[in-house]
């Protein structure tokens, strides 16, 4: 418990610095303050992303995204590949 505490105080701590100290720094003081401490001190993992259910769908539809749009990946293209995607019966975790 105290050592959590002290992990914490020291986050802050730094994270105030960090944000006096110039602009440069303020995303380092941004990801620190959103970090999440477990118990002990350490940083819990991040979830990754939406997984395809039916990862040979995916790819097959991704490569046909990749052939149709110049620009891949773009907001559109991806856009374009959930919707054929999911049309087409996958589904993401």
């Amino acid at each position: 418990m105290v050592a959590r505490k002290k992990v914490k105080r020291t986050v802050k701590k730094v994270t105030k610095a960090l944000k006096k100290a110039s602009n440069a720094h303020a995303k380092q003081a941004r990801s620190l303050a959103a970090l999440k401490l477990k118990k002990g001190g350490s940083v819990k993992k991040k979830k990754s992303g939406a997984k395809p259910t039916n990862p040979a769908l995916y790819s097959r539809v991704k490569a046909e995204a990749k052939r149709k749009f110049k620009v891949y990946p773009s907001a559109y293209a991806n856009a374009w590949l959930v919707r054929t995607y999911k049309k087409r019966g996958g589904g993401y975790k």
